[in-house]
């Protein structure tokens, strides 16, 4: 499987020909949905879901589909059976991709704020996308993508999150909201979560491709 980091929590899954994109939001850049044989959506926010974008992708594709929680695939309605609500303990394949589905709940913003809901996908057993959430899998996952910055993060949490998932490495997701200074001192801070179990962690630039 060949994973790319797009922007911000976007990532691209490419495996036999087929490409499974995950969390396309407004902050992930142009064209992130071209080519893609499925799309997975963590939750409502729009920075993992530029909704437009989404709409635009699977109108001009009618094979596209899109697999997310109840909240977001209520939006998508009219697109019908190509659109699948999936909840915790769920599995399915979209496009060749095994997936697991794993979490409810965003993590908490403010105690003021409603808390939405938030859909972790694993894929192929192998790499793990936790959307807004510190959602620990229930299966060891080898490659974790794990967010970095949030209003809903400190870098303790982030910290103990990735060193309780335990995976062998991890790709820094979440970013778009830090600028350089920032991204120095987190790429550190997920130096040091790495530390005790000597896992390769690190950020890739949007664009950049890795093979798992």
């Amino acid at each position: 499987m060949r994973l790319t980091k797009l922007g911000h929590s976007c990532v691209r899954l490419e495996k036999d020909g087929a490409v499974l994109v995950i969390d396309p939001g407004v902050w992930s850049g142009a064209g992130v949905l071209s080519g893609a044989s499925a799309v997975l959506v963590t939750h409502e926010h729009p920075d993992h879901l530029d909704a437009d974008e989404v709409r635009a992708a699977m109108t001009g594709d009618p094979g596209l589909g899109l697999w997310t929680n109840a909240t977001v695939a209520g939006q998508f309605g009219d697109f019908g059976a190509r659109v699948h609500a999936v909840d915790h303990g769920d599995t399915f394949t979209a496009a060749g991709f095994d997936v697991h589905v794993y979490g409810h709940d965003h993590a908490q913003i403010y105690r003021e704020i409603p808390i939405v809901r938030n859909t972790g996908f694993a894929v192929d057993g192998e790499v793990f996308h936790p959307g807004d959430s510190l959602t620990v899998p229930e299966d060891r996952v080898p490659t974790l993508l794990v967010p970095l910055a949030a209003p809903w993060l400190k870098a303790s949490e982030m910290i103990d999150y990735a060193r309780e998932v335990a995976p062998q490495r991890a790709y820094a997701i979440h970013d778009a909201i830090l600028n350089a200074n920032g991204l120095g001192l987190m790429e550190r801070m997920l130096q040091l979560a790495a530390k005790p179990s000597g896992a390769a962690f690190s950020r890739l630039e949007p664009g950049s491709t890795v093979d798992l």
